[in-house]
């Protein structure tokens, strides 16, 4: 179900495992379950490339795949 990813801390910028078996650690704990969403089609405002999000987009109002939304919320 899970697979290993390597994610990038936000604090110091070191890259790190995230093991499958801490994944699944953490969904089975009290408070950490995910109800299943469904995710809308978008389009990235800043580089254009396709995504998925967990609301309906607005025409009105940006939409950031992962990669863009986090440097566009450290400003």
């Amino acid at each position: 179900m899970y697979q290993d990813r390597y994610l990038t801390c936000r604090d110091c910028g070191e890259e790190f495992l995230f093991s499958a078996s801490e994944q699944n650690q953490n969904r089975s704990r009290d408070g950490y379950t995910r109800q299943n969403h469904q995710m809308y089609p978008a389009v990235c405002a800043a580089c254009g490339k396709g995504t998925e999000v967990p609301f309906q987009p607005r025409e009105d109002r940006p939409v950031y795949c992962r990669d863009c939304y986090r440097p566009a919320m450290s400003y």
